[in-house]
């Protein structure tokens, strides 16, 4: 994938100072057991995930707010856009388009692999 971004594990303690105002879901790549490693050190999560890269295939992807057909679709992604996975779990991938989102669940099958 061109422009792909390697994403490096933040040196030194990992802490937070005073209260976090939560992002709405569908935005920053954040759930409550899982965030995208970027924002380690910015909001509190379980587990600090460094991303596997991804493209949308050919036909496109509904992004969807949760993991599950007739779920709120959160934006539509064109075939070819590049998806930083996550998480997955059956046929179902959580994952954004980057670290500042949206991020949000689309179908397995939507994923092209990367050609090297």
């Amino acid at each position: 994938m061109s422009g792909e971004t390697t994403y490096q594990v933040p040196q030194g303690p990992l802490r937070l100072a005073g209260p976090v105002v939560r992002p709405a879901p569908g935005t920053l790549p954040l759930r409550g057991d899982l965030a995208h490693i970027a924002l380690a050190g910015t909001y509190l999560a379980a587990h600090y995930v460094i991303p596997h890269p991804a493209l949308v295939a050919d036909q496109g992807a509904a992004l969807h707010a949760a993991p599950r057909e007739g779920s709120d679709v959160l934006a539509t992604l064109a075939g070819g856009t590049g998806f930083e996975v996550l998480d997955t779990a059956g046929s179902w991938v959580w994952g954004c388009l980057g670290p500042k989102g949206p991020s949000g669940y689309v179908k397995a099958d939507s994923l092209a692999p990367i050609s090297a």
